[in-house]
């Protein structure tokens, strides 16, 4: 299953490269913190699939979930003029790093066990 979420993540990553889409620069914040949204989800289905406890139906609503909460999260921010966004940046950027750190650990592991 792991293998699918990151198939699926090159792919989109080459279709995003390949295709000329230009986003306006207004909705710019939105787009990033998006993106780094979904980017915590799919560590996370990577990781959850490594612990042999990935479930389609929590990895949907979290991939969609994460990501209007931090479109939200970054259009109230701006709304008021507070850079809330800020606040999604740094808990899905910290929560990257750890579901990374957790899958490279595990593959070493796995790597050192062959």
């Amino acid at each position: 299953m792991a293998y699918i979420i990151a198939l699926s993540l090159l792919l989109g990553l080459i279709i995003g490269f390949v295709l000329p889409i230009n986003i306006p620069f207004s909705y710019a914040p939105y787009l990033s913190v998006a993106i780094l949204a979904a980017l915590d989800s799919v560590f996370g289905g990577i990781r959850a699939s490594f612990e042999e406890k990935f479930d389609n139906l929590i990895f949907i609503t979290g991939f969609f979930g994460n990501i209007i909460l931090a479109g939200g999260l970054a259009y109230i921010g701006d709304v008021l003029g507070v850079p809330i966004y800020l606040a999604a940046v740094f808990v899905f950027g910290s929560r990257l790093f750890s579901n990374f750190a957790y899958i490279r650990r595990y593959l070493i592991d796995r790597m050192r066990r062959r």
